[in-house]
């Protein structure tokens, strides 16, 4: 699960930066996934779920203010019970991170979606990671997980990725002032070295082999009837 002081960090200028940008991604993204339950793992302060359209959205994690308090490899939910499962920097900061998709991979509904966010150490913010001395603070002490090795991770579970994003791509800097003078780097990063940006974010499918979705019966009824009922007329006009 998430440190504790993962959100304290997302307090420091830095920090409002990356969630401002997160959260209009997600937004993006959350508007277009439909359901019945959505869980958000971690940081259960922070409302990510906010634009999602499923009625019931619930936030999962290790201490309060999380609605439901469990930890992200023992869910206490049904298997294929959530239709959208929400992991905001989860995996790079968990000690068994397969424990945790394997967990969500268990709850989701077949088709159902899965989103994540992380920080891509194959950019400037990993490069700091490495060489820089403060590895006790966040998010610099998590373990930064590459891109294709999330996506191979998630195939192995079955979950097919369609849809991902990219973002700052400058320097992981508090200064606001720095931060504005290479402002440039996010447009040119963006178009030239799209896979180095420092925080992504990935949708994922839970496909299942032979899975066929089944409708509402009250959408199917009015139909059968109407056919029977066109059956009729026929009928009785050739009659």
């Amino acid at each position: 699960m998430n440190h504790p002081s993962l959100t304290d960090w997302f307090r420091t200028p830095l920090g409002r930066a990356v969630l401002a940008r997160e959260q209009q991604v997600l937004d993006e993204v959350l508007a277009d996934i439909f359901g019945y339950y959505a869980l958000q793992i971690g940081l259960p302060s922070l409302p990510l779920l906010r634009a999602s359209r499923i009625t019931c959205c619930l936030t999962a994690g290790a201490y309060p203010p999380a609605q439901v308090l469990a930890l992200g490899h023992e869910l206490p939910f049904a298997s294929q019970s959530i239709d959208l499962v929400l992991l905001p920097h989860v995996l790079e900061f968990a000690e068994g991170p397969h424990a945790i998709l394997r967990e969500v991979d268990r709850v989701l509904v077949p088709e159902g979606r899965m989103v994540l966010t992380g920080f891509n150490p194959w950019s400037l913010w990993g490069l700091r990671q490495a060489l820089d001395w403060s590895r006790e603070e966040h998010p610099w002490d998590g373990s930064f997980i590459s891109l294709p090795r999330m996506k191979d991770w998630l195939a192995l579970l079955g979950m097919e990725v369609s849809a991902g994003r990219l973002w700052h791509y400058g320097l992981p800097v508090q200064s606001q002032a720095w931060r504005e003078r290479l402002g440039f780097l996010e447009p040119a990063g963006d178009r030239w070295w799209g896979v180095a940006g420092g925080v992504y974010m990935l949708e994922a499918i839970k496909r299942v082999s032979g899975a066929r979705l089944v409708t509402p019966r009250w959408q199917t009824a009015p139909r059968t009837r109407a056919i029977a009922a066109t059956a009729r007329v026929a009928r009785t006009a050739r009659d």
